[in-house]
This record gives structure tokens, sequence and C-alpha cells, in this order.
């Protein structure tokens, strides 16, 4: 799997794509959250907050991560060499998750700099030091499991098509699904509003938000990971046959 993982992470960065991720994802952010006035501009907001950013950040991640994986095995299939790929020494379960964790390396990367919004409003706040830090690495973390769920589905759409665009556009629908399909549904049935929002990201994502890691939050999350990703490997496993 680590050679996979290598590979991929030399492919995102031997190339424009790795730079490009990260510089949209930091780029998109700091327009809303800085300089473009409105609801999410932390500076108009009169709150030492990040919540903005948590707000925002899972709906460009959820163009964002499809754009990064739809070439994660859609791409092999047109060029052929995902028979020399799945004839390797190395398991599927280690092929599909090298795809994975690159793709996800790549996607946390890009993360990591938006610690200095945290920096920012350290000092800003009224005051110095008055932010929720709780709330704040909550949010960081829920972000990393909804990071990996996205990721996750991205790989499987991948094995779909050879199309990526067909790979993308499939990614983006199933985790807007998961993401807030399932929450605009429970709106709509307010007796079973609560099962039903249950079942999707954005309500165990809101959850960690709060600051507080509850292990079904967790559960959920990996469930999500673990469920694409059998499928991904159940997917190749057929290509093999």
């Amino acid at each position: 799997m680590k050679s996979i993982l290598l590979r991929e992470i030399k492919s995102f960065f031997g190339s424009p794509i790795g730079y490009l991720v990260i510089a949209i994802f930091l780029l998109l952010n700091g327009l809303f959250l800085w300089v473009f006035e409105g609801e999410y501009n932390i500076l108009n907001s009169g709150f030492a907050d990040l919540s903005p950013f948590f707000t925002i950040s899972p709906w460009i991640l959820i163009f964002l991560i499809p754009a990064v994986t739809m070439r994660s095995f859609s791409d092999e299939k047109k060029q052929g060499t995902i028979e020399l790929l799945l004839t390797k020494p190395i398991s599927i379960w280690e092929i599909v998750g090298g795809k994975f964790f690159g793709a996800f390396l790549l996607i946390v990367i890009a993360i990591i700099p938006t610690f200095i919004y945290v920096y920012v409003l350290y000092g800003l706040g009224m005051p110095e030091g008055n932010i929720d830090m709780g709330s704040t690495m909550g949010s960081y973390f829920g972000l990393l499991f909804l990071i990996a769920g996205y990721t996750a589905i991205g790989i499987f759409t991948s094995t779909l098509s050879e199309n990526q665009i067909v790979a993308f556009i499939v990614s983006v629908f199933l985790c807007f699904i998961f993401y807030f399909g399932f929450q605009g549904v429970a709106s709509q049935f307010k007796e079973f509003g609560d099962l039903i929002a249950f079942f999707g990201m954005d309500y165990h994502f809101k959850s960690m938000s709060r600051g507080v890691i509850d292990t079904r939050d967790v559960t959920y999350f990996v469930s999500i990971a673990i469920v694409f990703l059998s499928l991904t490997v159940y997917k190749l496993k057929s290509l093999k046959s």
C-alpha cells in the first residue's frame, strides 16, 4: 500500500493538480471569509468564531474532492493500466487503500494552512484569546472525517467509468446526497425527521462541531468510508475476474 500511496502523492505534486487543489481551496475560503461581503465574512460578524469556515468548507470540498479522486481508477481504465495494477503482488485492498490515503492526505495538506485563521482570530478576540477552542478543534476533527467520507465516495465512483467527467459528476451527486440530501428530506417529515437526518453527514459533522466527540459520529463516518471502499474493492474484483 505504501508504494501506491507514494505513487499517488508523487503524481499529485508532479503535476499542477496538487498545487491547484490547495490553491483553490485556500483562495475560495479566503475570499468568502475575509474579502467578500456577506454572512460568511468573519470581520463583519463581530465574533471571533470560525463557524463560517466550517459552514462553507463542506460545500467547497463537495466539488474539490471529486475533482481529485475522479482520476484514481478511471484514468487507469482509460489508459489500460488497470489490469497491470491488479496483477501486482499486493492485495486489492492495499491498492484501494493507497489511492484513498493519497487523495486524503492531499486534502489534509490543503486544510493545514487554515490553522492560521485560528491564530488570527485568537489575536483579534476581545479580550485576546476569546475563541472557543473546544468547538474549533472539534470542527477540525469533524472536517477530517468528512473528508474521509467524501474521498471514499470519490474513489468508488472513479471505478464506475473510464470517463473522468462522469466519475466527477456521480461523486458530486453522491456527496451532496449524503451531506445535504438526508437533512433536506428530514425537514419534510417532522415525525421521523431526526431519524432520517441521522443518516446524513451534515448531522454528524454539526454534532462534532459542538466540541464533543461522540463515538456514534466517529462510527458513522468510519462506516461510510468502509462501505464505499468495500464497494470499490468489489468493483475491482469484478474487473479482475
